[in-house]
């Protein structure tokens, strides 16, 4: 399967994160944007609040000016932060009132984010979700179960 370069560097990152535990939901250099983007955190100036898919002045001339940052424009790095944080199991926007995971580091939680995550990077650049293990069980059952045994 063929994919762009910033699909392979993004999935890179979020998979080193993930493994290295330095995945955090609440933290905005080691969220899914903050890894995507070198662990910086100037991204969370483009909207006035974190999880929000609301640009502000700022993001809004960011995106005006086809500015890109690792490759995904303003917009699609809010959407990506929205997205990781709701299949988290957050509240949005995110605030001290607002519901959020008992565990928000627990690798099942944080899973489930970056599953939501790549499947939406996927779709971005038009390819299958690298993620998607369903067709590793389509056909004939049998031999699928005995080929992994």
């Amino acid at each position: 399967m063929k994919t762009s370069k910033r699909l392979e560097l993004a999935i890179s990152k979020l998979y080193t994160a993930f493994h290295n535990n330095t995945l955090n939901p609440e933290c905005c250099q080691q969220c899914a944007v903050g890894n995507i983007l070198d662990n910086t955190d100037s991204w969370k100036h483009l909207s006035d609040a974190h999880g929000s898919l609301k640009l502000n002045y700022i993001g809004k001339v960011h995106q005006s000016l086809g500015r890109q940052f690792n490759g995904y424009s303003p917009l699609e790095l809010l959407k990506i932060e929205h997205i990781f944080l709701t299949a988290c199991g957050f509240q949005l926007p995110l605030h001290y009132n607002n519901s959020k995971p008992e565990h928000p580091t627990n690798k099942d939680v944080l899973f489930n984010g970056l599953s939501a995550v790549i499947a939406y990077l996927c779709e971005l650049d038009g390819v299958e979700n690298v993620m998607d293990y369903t067709k590793l069980f389509k056909g004939n059952t049998k031999k699928t179960i005995q080929a992994l045994v």
